[in-house]
Order: C-alpha cells, then structure tokens, then sequence
C-alpha cells in the first residue's frame, strides 16, 4: 500500500563522514617536490548524445522553474505550478490542508498573499489564487501519450529547498493508488525521479519542459520502518490536473468528478471490513437497499476490509457501473447486493 508520509534528512551524518574522509587524506605520507609524480588532466570528451541530454535537461529547468512556486501554510511548505495568466496556481490539497487561507506564495525572490480559490479531495488537488501579480504559467501536456520509459525531471521545493530538480523515467501507470488517508487516485504515474516532502504540488516534466503530472505520493518500505522507498514516487496526470483545476477556478468546485459514488460515509472497523456509518436518501446504496450499521465486506470480489481497500477499488470504477457487494447486514447476516454506482456530486 502506498503512503504519504514525512521524513527528515540528516545533514550532520554527512559532514561527519565528509570530514573523517578529509583527515584520512591529511594524515597519508607526503611526498617531496622531488619525488612528486607526474599527473595529467585528461582532457574528457563526453558523446554528442550525452551533451545533448543535459543540455535538454538544463533547458527544461530554465523553462519551468519560474512557473513552480513555493506554498507556505501554518502546517509547513509544499509545492504549486502556475496554471494561468491570471494567477492560478494548482497544487495537492493535503498541501493547503483543512486551511481556508491566506497562504504565501514565493516565486523566484518574490512573495506574495495568496487565496483558496477550491479544492477537491478526493483526487487530492486544490487550485490558489494570487492576484496582481505576473506569474509565468507553466505548458501542460497530453498524459495520454506518455509511455513508460519516457524521461521524467521533477521541479519543487522539497524539504523547502527551492527550485530542486530530480530526474528519472515515467516507471509504470498505477490504478487505485492509496494515500492512507481514505483518498485514493484513480490512476497514478510512478516515476523514479525523487519524490521528497515538499515536492508536493509541484511539476513533473517531459523533455519538451511540459507538465505531465503533479507530485503527489512516495512510496514506503516497512523493512525500512517506514522511510521512504528510492525510485518510487507517485504523480497525478496532468489531464486530470487541468480537467480538475479548470472546473474549479470556473465555479469554484468540481461540477463532473468523472468519479463513481456510493452515497454512504463510511468508517474501519479494525480489519473486519468497512462499516457503513450512514446512507445518503436517494443515493446508489439507498436503491440497493443498504442501511447505516451494515458492513461492506468486498467489491466486485475484492475484500474490502478497510476504508482504504474499498476507496482504491472504487476508483478504478465508472459511474453508471453495476457491480456486486458483499455486506454483514447489522443484523448479522451475509448478504449479496447488486448496486449501480452514480456520479461522485463534486464539493
């Protein structure tokens, strides 16, 4: 399962070692002007094709870095991407928080006051809004066309330092992509290129210095008790970046999720499926015949012990999809229950 979580990096281990490396040097036999050896320097001739690659990598960093700005917020710092000329700036919710605003906006060596303009958690985007400003908006591409393998090279401010720049390869597409949080992202791009806390929100960019996705997620390793697992990281793509961001900066929610709903709020019940806490009157769930106090044990034959193993199915599913629950009615009975999902009404 992947999660989102913080970890810290320690930069006195490093010294440490960098200076013990120093003092091993110093105390190695010196050698007379005399005896010295003789050394060239070769003179290194990297291939044309190796040139050319950082150089593409170089450009795309010139080209975008003025669009990827930092976002501070009482609880701490993430990551936004300029969408438009009129300010806009699109990020991850989990980086505005349950704030309303005001936040802080830094590009380049400029601050500004910055406004929520709407969010939408379940795809885990928020749009803010800084206004009188001369932002750069940044060129999203078409994530339909990705493939894995293409190069990747991730923009943010991770750990609050600005303007750092990963690169890797579009690693896989990921479908019902957990963040343990009970949200789950329908579809996910992984990448290799290091994804830190503070990279959130910001751009994951193709050679052509386009946004295909947003970091969102890096993975975790429980034999590492928790830390970050290397090379794997999770984006939003970016057509469900603009799709999303566009909606709310026209009315300021999302008016069409694209996503299927149940019409229940639900809750754990430690592992033994995911109780139904209420039922929305009208909703899918209702029609089906489901009533607060049952417990929904697996989707489509998928067990459903916890909120996040029923969120991650669902995510995969489309809105209009007839599909298969088995529920522990409150009386304790095993039941099966046939229910066509609606469209997710949008915040």
């Amino acid at each position: 399962m992947v999660r989102r979580h913080l970890w810290w990096l320690g930069p006195l281990a490093g010294a440490a070692v960098a200076g013990a490396v120093v003092a091993a040097v110093s105390l190695g036999g010196g050698s007379s002007p005399k005896t010295a050896p003789k050394t060239s320097h070769a003179h290194l001739r990297p291939a044309a094709a190796a040139l050319a690659f950082q150089h593409a990598i170089t450009a795309v960093v010139h080209e975008l870095s003025p669009s990827v700005v930092q976002i501070q917020t009482p609880q701490g710092l993430g990551s936004g991407v300029v969408f438009d000329t009129n300010g806009d700036i699109v990020t991850n919710n989990h980086v505005v928080g349950g704030n309303g605003g005001p936040f802080t906006v830094t590009a380049g060596a400029r601050s500004f006051g910055a406004s929520l303009v709407g969010r939408f958690p379940p795809d885990d985007l928020a749009v803010v809004r800084v206004s009188g400003a001369q932002l750069t908006p940044a060129a999203f591409a078409d994530s339909s066309q990705l493939e894995v393998g293409n190069v990747a090279i991730a923009i943010g401010n991770p750990l609050g330092l600005r303007s750092s720049v990963t690169d890797g390869i579009v690693s896989a597409f990921r479908q019902g992509v957990s963040e343990g949080n009970g949200v789950a992202l329908p579809l996910m791009i992984q990448t290799s290129a290091a994804i830190n806390p503070g990279n959130s929100g910001g751009a994951l960019a193709d050679l052509e210095g386009r946004v295909i996705g947003i970091p969102t997620l890096a993975a975790t390793d429980p034999e590492l008790g928790g830390a970050a697992a290397p090379g794997i990281g999770f984006a939003i793509p970016s057509n469900l970046v603009k799709d999303i961001a566009t909606q709310i900066i026209r009315n300021g929610h999302v008016t069409n999720s694209h996503r299927a709903y149940l019409g229940v709020e639900i809750g754990d019940t430690n592992g033994l499926g995911v109780y139904v806490q209420s039922v929305t009157p009208g909703g899918p769930a209702a029609k089906a015949g489901l009533v607060a106090g049952d417990v929904i044990k697996s989707l489509n034959g998928h067990a459903t012990l916890t909120v996040d193993d029923l969120t991650s199915v669902a995510s995969e599913l489309k809105p209009g999809t007839t599909v298969t629950l088995g529920i522990l009615t409150q009386r304790g009975k095993h039941e099966t229950v046939h229910m066509t999902l609606g469209t997710f009404p949008g915040s």
